[in-house]
C-alpha cells in the first residue's frame, strides 16, 4: 500500500521516516520544497501537486498548520477521482472542519477520518505518538497499520470530529499546564527558592506530569529540540476558545494562558518551545531575595 503524506514539517517528517522504515511507499509534497530533503533522501518519492498525491496514494495523510490550510489542501486532494482513497487528517483543527471534509469524501466515495496526534518531535521519531481518531470505525481500523508505525496507541473516539475534539481537550491540558507551571516558579524563584531544587520536588510530587521529565533540561537552561513552539501554542488556543465558545462552555484558564503566551511571542519568544514560558515568566519577574 501507498500511503501520500502532506505536510513535511517539524512533525511531518519523523512520521514520514518511520512510514519508510516500516516498509511503506511514502509519496510527498509539502509547500516549501527546501522541507523535502531529509525524506526524499530516505527513499520518498516527489509528488508533483497535491493532486498527485491522490492520484499516486491510496492513503493520504495530512499535517497542516491550521483550518485554512486543512481545506485549501483538501479542495484539491478530492477534486479529482479518489474513489476508495482513504484520508486522515492529523493536524490540530475544529470538530465542524473535520466533519465538512469527512462529508465531502463520502460524497466522493472516499474516506475520511480526523486522527490528530498527541505527542511531539521525539515521541514521532520513536514510534510513540497517540493517535485520537474519528470518522466511521471500519475506516479507522483500516487505517490502522498506517498509523502504527509512528504510533503506540489508536484510540478511536468516535464518529467525526471526535479526534479533533481530544485533541482541542488534550491541548488545553497541555498549555495551560505550561501557563500556570510558568507562574508556580516565578513565584518561587521571587520567593527565593533554588530554581533546580524546585523542578526536582515537583518531579517527584503528584504536580508533575509526563512531558515535565522530558524538558527539565530546557528549563535548566540546556540546549534543547524545540518540540512545540510558542506561535503553534497560541495557534492552538485560539481554535480552543472558538470551539469552546461554540459549545457555550468558559474557558477563563485557558484565556488567561493564551494572554501569557500573547506577551511571550511578542518578546521573542514566537519560535521557542513551549517550555521556555518558564523563562519568559521568571526572567520577568524581580526577584524580592536570592
Amino acid at each position: 500500500m501507498k500511503a501520500g503524506f502532506i505536510g513535511i514539517g517539524r512533525m511531518g517528517e519523523p512520521m514520514v521516516l518511520r512510514l519508510l522504515g516500516a516498509g511503506f511507499p511514502v509519496v510527498v509534497w509539502n509547500r516549501t520544497e527546501t522541507k523535502l530533503t531529509r525524506v526524499l533522501a530516505a527513499g520518498a518519492e516527489k509528488a508533483g501537486s497535491v493532486a498527485d498525491v491522490a492520484a499516486r496514494a491510496g492513503v493520504v495523510l495530512t499535517m497542516l498548520t491550521d483550518d485554512n490550510a486543512v481545506e485549501s489542501v483538501y479542495s484539491e486532494l478530492l477534486a479529482g477521482d479518489v474513489r476508495g482513497r482513504r484520508f486522515a487528517d492529523m493536524s490540530t483543527i475544529l470538530p465542524e472542519t473535520a466533519k465538512r471534509l469527512a462529508a465531502s469524501a463520502i460524497a466522493k466515495e472516499a474516506a475520511f477520518v480526523d486522527a490528530p496526534v498527541a505527542g511531539t518531535v521525539l515521541p514521532a521519531r520513536e514510534g510513540r505518538l497517540l493517535v485520537f481518531a474519528g470518522g466511521r470505525e471500519a475506516d479507522v481500523q483500516e487505517l490502522k497499520p498506517v498509523f502504527d508505525a509512528f504510533a503506540r496507541r489508536v484510540e478511536y473516539l468516535g464518529p467525526s470530529g471526535s479526534g479533533a475534539a481530544m485533541k482541542l481537550v488534550h491541548n488545553t491540558l497541555l498549555t495551560t499546564y505550561w501557563g500556570v507551571l510558568a507562574e508556580a516558579m516565578a513565584m518561587g524563584s521571587c520567593y527565593g527558592l533554588h530554581f533546580k531544587r524546585m523542578l526536582d520536588v515537583i518531579g517527584e510530587s503528584p504536580a508533575a506530569f509526563a512531558a515535565l521529565s522530558v524538558k527539565i533540561p530546557l528549563l535548566l537552561g540546556h540546549p534543547a529540540e524545540t518540540g512545540f513552539d510558542i506561535a503553534n501554542v497560541r495557534k492552538d488556543m485560539g481554535t480552543i476558545t472558538e470551539f469552546a465558545k461554540s459549545l457555550g462552555v468558559p474557558v477563563t484558564i485557558a484565556e488567561a494562558a493564551l494572554k501569557t503566551y500573547e506577551e511571550a511571542s511578542a518578546a521573542g519568544f514566537e519560535d521557542q518551545d513551549v517550555g521556555t514560558i518558564v523563562k519568559f515568566q521568571r526572567d520577568r519577574q524581580t526577584p524580592s531575595r536570592g
